[in-house]
């Protein structure tokens, strides 16, 4: 068992990497009996043993996006309110990012707060989500609108869990694997090229590193920028405020949250060339890589194309804005991320026209 350590005050958390079962035993020492959250799907995969061991009946939230609105969030603290769930009493997230989320929110709210596990059984999850605090529902048709950060008591990754997930949602995760070589890593990224699509494939010792070098590189950013208040935190988001634009305007849920990513990191590095940031070889290489994994590099596949205009107006609402001003993450080449707050919107939404 591989334990990266996450220093987030007033106290820090783990992140057990290694088989499920062994990170369970901790489950027991956090307080009460356990409740666990998940999803129908994940439920039927990997829930039984692990609601046995937990001696817990399971609360099941619909599956992917749609369990990240209002309704649900409503219904599931309802059930922890029947179940006379306390503030010591561990709620264990078995799922994907949206359970997390979910999860993560209600616990958040729940008495003012409950512990959150988070077992993460999406390469997403696993690699970025679950690991950082941050929680939400959508909202208004908006990304994460409403939402709180609530840092969890523990993470358990399990990359055998990985073996049932269907290679979309492998796909998707990738671009939030490939993101921390893009961030400040150009070796990772490097490496990214070369073994990417062993880490797909399934290859054991491939994906393993691809996954921990991806939460220690969290867990370092988020312990220096905790509530994404100093601008260190706001590189993770680097294809988010395109990301998030194009969920919106293509409809929440209609694309997986990496893939949008993925075409965020696209045009984030094609940006960054144009405005003579980045060398135009970085932005290519960027690209190549990406679309050689799978993921989409261009608004016309996912539908988009000659919507500047819409998605400048998403882009308006994004959380990471401030006076006014879009606050974008670009890049002066790979491995070298920083926050531009220059941007012009009319050569912004000119530039997602073309």
């Amino acid at each position: 068992m591989t334990v990266v350590r996450v220093e987030t005050p007033p106290r820090g958390y783990d992140v057990l990497i290694g088989p499920v079962e062994a990170g369970i035993e901790r489950v027991a020492g956090l307080g009460g009996r356990a409740v666990m959250v998940s999803e129908p799907r994940v439920f039927a995969l990997h829930g039984d043993r692990l609601a046995t061991a937990l001696g817990t009946a399971p609360i099941l939230l619909p599956e992917g996006e749609a369990a990240k609105d209002w309704a649900t969030l409503h219904r599931l603290m309802e059930q922890l309110a029947e179940r006379n769930v306390g503030r010591d009493t561990p709620i264990v997230a078995l799922g994907g990012g949206a359970v997390g989320d979910v999860a993560g929110l209600a616990a958040a709210l729940f008495k003012r707060g409950c512990p959150i596990v988070h077992i993460p059984t999406t390469l997403l999850s696993q690699a970025d989500s679950a690991i950082g605090g941050k929680t939400a529902i959508d909202a208004f048709g908006e990304k994460n609108l409403i939402g709180a950060f609530h840092q969890p008591a523990l993470v358990i990754v399990d990359p055998a869990l990985l073996d049932t997930l269907d290679p979309r949602q492998l796909r998707s995760g990738y671009a939030e694997v490939v993101k921390y070589g893009l961030i400040d890593d150009p070796a990772f990224f490097a490496w990214c090229e070369a073994e990417g699509r062993g880490v797909l494939a399934g290859h054991c010792d491939l994906r393993n590193h691809a996954i921990e070098t991806a939460i220690r590189a969290k867990a370092r950013i988020v312990a220096a920028d905790v509530e994404d208040r100093n601008g260190q935190r706001a590189l993770l988001n680097l294809g988010h405020s395109f990301g998030h634009a194009i969920e919106s305007e293509a409809g929440i849920g209609a694309l997986l949250h990496g893939e949008a990513v993925a075409l965020g990191m696209a045009l984030a590095f094609r940006l960054s060339a144009e405005l003579g940031h980045c060398p135009a070889t970085d932005a290519a290489r960027v690209v190549s890589h990406l679309g050689t994994m799978g993921l989409p590099t261009q608004l016309g596949e996912v539908g988009l194309s000659g919507r500047g205009g819409r998605l400048i107006e998403w882009m308006a609402r994004d959380k990471k804005n401030a006076s006014g001003q879009l606050v974008l993450v670009l890049a002066h080449g790979v491995g070298r991320a920083f926050v531009d707050r220059s941007v012009d919107r009319a050569r912004l939404a000119a530039y997602l026209d073309r």
